[in-house]
């Protein structure tokens, strides 16, 4: 094998690992924006519901139509569920920042506050990038 031969099957490997690194990054954008970005959960996760039971069970069409009001009101309940226990997150680390805020010196408060704020900011564009608003008790700052 010359020199020349043995090179281009070098370059000819590291193009085909390129092209393919390039197409899994396609692919894996593509995943995480279905599932991370998606607009409603619920709605994705009836779904996913639905169609796993479909295809795992092999229901008929009337099977799924009758199945699918009860997956509709588990996944409402579901994401109600989710709901609460995000303000009850909030509630707690509203009560976290207000007890430790109260043993620090004035300096301490204020870059205490500063960390709070960087972490509000993020955990808006957070959701803003999700398509999701969020909780209106987080626009109220806590001391």
């Amino acid at each position: 094998m010359n020199s020349a031969l043995k090179w281009k099957l070098i370059a000819g490997f590291i193009l085909v690992f390129v092209a393919g690194g390039v197409t899994g990054g396609f692919v894996a954008a593509s995943c995480i924006r279905q599932y991370f970005l998606a607009g409603r959960h619920h709605e994705v996760a009836a779904d996913r519901m639905r169609e796993r039971l479909k295809s795992q069970l092999n229901l008929t069409p009337e099977q799924v139509a009758k199945i699918s009001p009860i997956i509709e009101k588990t996944t409402a309940q579901l994401e109600e569920i989710r709901k609460d226990t995000a303000g009850r997150v909030h509630e707690t680390f509203s009560n976290f920042h207000q007890q430790v805020a109260a043993d620090l010196t004035p300096e301490q408060r204020t870059k205490f506050e500063e960390l709070r704020q960087r972490h509000h900011r993020m955990m808006e564009r957070f959701h803003r990038r999700r398509g999701n608003m969020p909780p209106p008790s987080s626009a109220s700052p806590s001391p």
